[in-house]
């Protein structure tokens, strides 16, 4: 049923397109953006992209669905900024398991103030792999951080001193294994020597290792951000995890991403995503150990507080919103 739009509000559809399109803001693994989406009368559609290009880096399909999430969010987040409040169905049909989401119902009820800074914040958001300052992220941001993921149905644990050495020593040994898979480095080799909308540029790309306690992804090549000669040693850590391990789990961890990555923003905290102690089996196994077994691990995140006295790395590309917002179904073009 599609409620009555006020005159205040963009018609629906157009509000639903829009939402879709910005959730292209959304960060994801090798800034693939794998989401799909479908504008319908009344309702907004998610689907996943399937790309064998991320086959070595994540068989099972979990960051490419938890990178859906944090689009999902991003539209979710964009509807309410207009307006619009939606019932979201995940994984609304068992027989196609590429439909990972459904937005229905919408309902006007009014601009939501949060929405629209959270939307502000969508847009300056980027990944920040230099080194960060030596200022301590304020224990009330991270508390703030570690709410809005909880709000979103995952939790973030962040760690104490002994858990990052642990977490430390298990990011080297994936780094080791990682850097031993062939099918991982002819991978790593596309997704940073892309020259369309997507993958990661030279520019986002350290020019050098960053001292850092917890290694970063080592990506094949140099890039030419410089990263200067700090260390993280004021940075925090935190497992972003829950209590299953389903495709719909890591659909709501990739919500729970978004929600605590837009909330940093906000509050002047940079994020860098490490995934790959959760891509080897055997570290992510032990990773969980650092959990004391409390649930399973879906993504690692350093929090601080970016170097003020250097610009950052530019925003990744991003693809072209035709090739990923379909609005045929509500415009009768069937290009």
């Amino acid at each position: 049923m599609i409620h009555q739009t006020p005159a205040t509000h963009r018609p629906l559809t157009t509000a639903l397109a829009e939402a879709a399109a910005m959730a292209g803001h959304a960060p994801s693994v090798h800034n693939s953006q794998p989401w799909r989406w479908r504008v319908l009368p009344d309702a907004l559609e998610l689907r996943v992209a399937p790309d064998d290009r991320l086959a070595a880096t994540d068989p099972h399909g979990e960051l490419v669905t938890l990178s859906c999430g944090a689009a999902l969010h991003h539209a979710r987040l964009a509807l309410a900024a207009e307006g619009w409040t939606t019932s979201v169905q995940r994984m609304p049909d068992p027989g196609d398991p590429d439909l990972l989401a459904r937005l229905t119902e919408p309902r006007a009820t009014g601009a939501d103030p949060d929405a629209m800074r959270s939307v502000q914040c969508m847009q300056v958001r980027h990944t920040d792999r230099r080194p960060v300052s030596d200022e301590q992220v304020p224990a009330e941001a991270l508390n703030s951080i570690v709410s809005a993921a909880g709000r979103e149905g995952a939790r973030l644990e962040i760690l104490d001193r002994d858990q990052v050495l642990h977490l430390a020593a298990s990011a080297s040994r994936a780094a080791t294994i990682e850097a031993d898979d062939s099918g991982l480095r002819e991978e790593l080799e596309y997704w940073t020597s892309r020259s369309g909308g997507t993958g990661l540029t030279p520019e986002v790309l350290p020019e050098q290792p960053a001292q850092t306690t917890v290694p970063g992804r080592d990506f094949g090549r140099p890039g030419t951000l410089p990263v200067g000669p700090g260390h993280d040693q004021a940075a925090s850590y935190g497992v972003l995890y829950g209590d299953e391990d389903e495709p719909v789990a890591w659909l709501r961890a990739g919500e729970a991403l978004s929600a605590a990555w837009l909330t940093a923003t906000r509050l002047g905290v940079s994020v860098v995503p490490l995934s790959g102690v959760v891509e080897v089996s055997t570290t992510r196994q032990t990773l969980r150990g650092v959990l004391s077994g409390l649930g399973y691990p879906y993504l690692v995140l350093r929090l601080g507080i970016a170097d003020p006295d250097h610009a950052g790395p530019p925003h990744t590309p991003r693809l072209p919103r035709e090739q990923v917002v379909d609005t045929s179904a509500v415009t009768g073009d069937a290009g």
